[in-house]
């Protein structure tokens, strides 16, 4: 399982005094871009390929509140994806003190040719690392589109 640990800052918080919605949000990003920073994706790699990813959708389930003393943590598993990785999908996963379920986000992404400003198909390094990362339940390969 690959997670990452994130702070609770008060300007996380909402007038309620529980983390307000666009920040789960930036948490599940901080978990996926590291992810893929660590296997090779990196802002350098991106550029040099000329690949951005881009999201179709972003969808948050929130089920339990989180406050500024909670200890949270959120990972990243693979749903969805086409073999050549040009469409995919992740679900990250938001836990708070180890043992409650807080949110769950699902994203649908692509490669878009930063050159093209099309979609496109990424170059291996980005397969090899949608290989590596952890798949969710019920994990599905997509048919080429």
């Amino acid at each position: 399982m690959y997670k990452k640990s994130v702070e609770v800052r008060w300007s996380d918080m909402d007038p309620n005094f529980h983390v307000r919605h666009s920040i789960y949000y930036d948490w599940g990003a901080f978990c996926r871009i590291s992810f893929l920073h660590e296997h090779g994706l990196t802002p350098e790699a991106l550029t040099q390929y000329q690949i951005g990813p881009i999201l179709f959708r972003e969808e948050c389930i929130f089920k339990k509140e989180i406050r500024l003393d909670d200890k949270v943590e959120v990972n990243v598993m693979l749903l969805k994806c086409n073999k050549d990785a040009t469409r995919w999908s992740m679900v990250h996963e938001i836990w708070k003190n180890k043992t409650v379920l807080a949110a769950v986000i699902t994203i649908d992404g692509a490669w878009i040719d930063l050159t093209k400003r099309k979609l496109g198909t990424p170059p291996q390094v980005v397969i090899d690392g949608f290989d590596l990362m952890p798949k969710a339940p019920g994990f599905t390969w997509l048919d080429s589109e």
